[in-house]
This record gives C-alpha cells, sequence and structure tokens, in this order.
C-alpha cells in the first residue's frame, strides 16, 4: 500500500512524501529508519495510467524467468552474508530490479516484511514466482539462521534446471524444424499441388489408382471444410489442456509421456536427477525426510513420479527405511538403491543422493547428446514414406494414361 506522510527531520525541517509499505506502523517504522519523525500518515489512494492498469492485468504480466530468480538468489545470497539487513537488502534488490514484475513481487514481500511477517511466508503469497521447494528452501534457512546458504543451493538448483532445459531445447531444435518443414509441405501440396493434377486428370476421365483417390478427396475435403479442420484441432487441443489439468488427467498425460520412445527415458532421467539433487539439499538443509519428500514431491513438474514419491514418504511415516520405500518405488536402478544404502548405513545420505543426482547428470548429457541422432533417422523414414506416397499418387496415373496413349498411337 502507498502512504503519503507529513514528518520532520532531526534538524527540524518539514517532510513530506510518500512511501509504500504494508501498514501504517510499518510506514512509521521505515521513516523512523529514515531519520523522520512522522507527523501524519494517511493511506493514498495509487492513480495509474490506462497503459499501466493494462500491464498489471494478469494476461499482460510477463514472467520472472529462472535467470531473473539466479540473480536475484546470488544477490541475496552475496548481501545476506555481508551482514546487510534483510529489508534494507529486499528493498535495494527491488529498486534496482530490470524486471517490473519480479519488482512489484519484492516490493509485496519487502512491505510484508515490514509487517512481521516471516519471508518464507511472504514469498509464499506469490507461487507463481517461489515455488515450494523455493519457499521451503527459504523457510529452513530462516530457522537455521543460514539464509545465505539457501539461496546460494537455491541458485545452484535453478542454474542447473535452466542448462537443463537450454540442452533440451537445443537438441530438439532440428527435429522440431524439420516436423514443421513436412507440415508445410503437405500444406503446399494438398492446397496447391493436388488441385492442379486433380482438374488434368478430370479432364481426361481417366480411372484414378486408389491411391490417387485418397489424395484428390483429401484435397478436396481440406480445401473445402478447411474451417472445420481447424476447429476441430483448435477444439481437440483446448479439450486435451483441460483434461491435463484435472488431477487423473495429469496423472495418465504424466504416466505415458514418460513411455515416449527416444525421448520418454531422457524426460524420466531428467525429473529423477531433480528429485534427487532436489531432496539431496533439503536434506542438507536440516529438513526431516518425510518433509523433504512432501516439498519435493510438490515440486516435482511429472505427476506419476510425484505420486511415487508421495508413496516413499508415506513408507517413511509408517517406519520404513528410505531403501525400502525406494526399491518399492520400482523408480531406480540397482547401483542408485545400492547408493542409498550405503548413505543410510553411513549417516549421509544427502552425500549420496548428490552422487546419485550426477550420476543421472551424466546419462543425461550423454542422452542429449545422442537425441538428435536419435530421431533423424525416424524422421528420415517419415519423410520417405510421405514423399513415395505423394510421388505414386500423383505419377501413377501420369504412367497410366501415358501407357494408354502409346497402346492407341
Amino acid at each position: 500500500m502507498q502512504f503519503f506522510y507529513r514528518g520532520k527531520d532531526t534538524n527540524g525541517s518539514l517532510k513530506q512524501g510518500s512511501l509504500i509499505a504494508g501498514n501504517a506502523d510499518a510506514a512509521a517504522a521505515e521513516l523512523m529508519r529514515r531519520g523522520i519523525t512522522p507527523l501524519t500518515i494517511r493511506e493514498q489512494a495509487e492513480t495509474r495510467s490506462l497503459s499501466d492498469r493494462v500491464n498489471r492485468l494478469a494476461v499482460f504480466r510477463g514472467k520472472v524467468t529462472l535467470d531473473e530468480l539466479i540473480v536475484f538468489c546470488r544477490q541475496m545470497h552475496s548481501l545476506t552474508r555481508a551482514g546487510i539487513p534483510l529489508i534494507r537488502t529486499m528493498r535495494g534488490l527491488a529498486e534496482t530490479s530490470r524486471s517490473p514484475v519480479l519488482a512489484d513481487v519484492l516490493d509485496d514481500v519487502t512491505a510484508r516484511l515490514e509487517g512481521g511477517t516471516a519471508m518464507a511466508a511472504a514469498m509464499q503469497a506469490h507461487p507463481d514466482v517461489f515455488s515450494d521447494m523455493f519457499v521451503a528452501m527459504i523457510h529452513v534457512g530462516e530457522n537455521t539462521g543460514r539464509l545465505d546458504d539457501a539461496f546460494k543451493r537455491l541458485a545452484d538448483i535453478l542454474e542447473l534446471e535452466r542448462d537443463t532445459k537450454r540442452r533440451l531445447k537445443q537438441a530438439m531444435r532440428y527435429p522440431m524444424f524439420v516436423v514443421v518443414a513436412l507440415l508445410a509441405a503437405l500444406m503446399v501440396v494438398n492446397f496447391l499441388v493436388i488441385p492442379k493434377f486433380a482438374t488434368v486428370f478430370n479432364k481426361l476421365g481417366a480411372d484414378l489408382p486408389f491411391l490417387t483417390q485418397v489424395l484428390v478427396g483429401t484435397s478436396n475435403f481440406l480445401l473445402g471444410y478447411w474451417y472445420v479442420v481447424l476447429f476441430a484441432v483448435a477444439s481437440g487441443g483446448l479439450l486435451l489442456r483441460q483434461w491435463k489439468q484435472t488431477e487423473q488427467g495429469r496423472l495418465t498425460w504424466d504416466r505415458y509421456k514418460l513411455r515416449l520412445p527416444v525421448i520418454g527415458n531422457l524426460l524420466e532421467l531428467i525429473t529423477l536427477s531433480r528429485f534427487a539433487r532436489n531432496f539431496a539439499s533439503m536434506l542438507a538443509a536440516g529438513m526431516p525426510v518425510n518433509h523433504a519428500l512432501t516439498v519435493v514431491a510438490d515440486a516435482t513438474d511429472n505427476a506419476w513420479i510425484a505420486l511415487h514419491i508421495r508413496d516413499m514418504r508415506a513408507g517413511v511415516e509408517r517406519g520404513e527405511s528410505l531403501l525400502r520405500t525406494a526399491r518399492q518405488s520400482d523408480m531406480f536402478t540397482p547401483l542408485i538403491l545400492q547408493m542409498i544404502a550405503v548413505g543410510e548405513e553411513t549417516g549421509a545420505v544427502d552425500e549420496m543422493l548428490t552422487n546419485v543426482a550426477d550420476f543421472y547428470d551424466e546419462d543425461i548429457d550423454y542422452g542429449l547428446k545422442r537425441l538428435a541422432e536419435s530421431i533423424e533417422p525416424i524422421l528420415i523414414v517419415a519423410m520417405g514414406i510421405l514423399v513415395l506416397i505423394l510421388a505414386l499418387g500423383v505419377f501413377l496415373p501420369i504412367w497410366d494414361l501415358g501407357s494408354a496413349a502409346m497402346g492407341r498411337g
């Protein structure tokens, strides 16, 4: 909230202006910190232009990127480690942030801090920016007095997530380009090429082969009912999106997503690597095992694997060992289970889980390097089949017409 104030500084000079704070008491405390004795403080209605109001709508607001969150965590680690007061640190970062969205969020978090709210609770009010894992790490850092270490761990986790996403996008760039090119070629053939040939065949009155009839019929349908096809595709995409937002739909989608050829195994490795590293960070920060499993399950972006993690938590709460619950989940290889067993015996489960994450990262790195090579043969075969169908469908009747003409001649 924005407040208008009037007060006197240490020299007795009259000062007035406006500031943002969680409430009037927080505004008075901020003025006292600035050396101003407040005389009047009243809430001020904010006047925004039409463009500001439009930009503040959820549809037009941008998102806080991973890069911005990483920079924020690195800055918070350095500043809190230097002993700078938390409110002053947050206020300074809000004023210097290049992202308007992040600046607004930090302003709100700072106002809540000034009102006496804990930092984790203040961040929890912005779930679209700070994930459950982010809030849990900050909560542990606040309770243990190691907030700087919490921000450092978060920066490391976010950097690994950013690098993995970048490498996955880079590996998928060529296959996606080929798929788009194939779809564009199909549209050109169906809307421009085949209608020309169909006109010629109709004038000659020739009997068309079955494959040519299929191509001509498909082209005629797309030309006559393209709006129906477009509506059906859009409706199907919308229904699929709505279904994926349901609990059962997301569970089923994420389950079968891991079974996709070529890329499914890689997606599973990426998710398990994040689970192992995040779980290790939680345990290293001093969080209980069952609580850590709850937070990691909520932070996992695959509902099927998150379900298995919650089953592991239920097993641990029943008194079973982490090794037993991990074995029952059927998510880990024997080598990984052996490393978890060693971690339980030595009391260094967090270190063993970090080694598990490193092991998965090696497999992910190899899989990303081979991803384009694995998809390329599939694309080549698909292109070959497409070209063969189009060639036979277009040229077979031409050959038949040529043979008939030569026979008549």
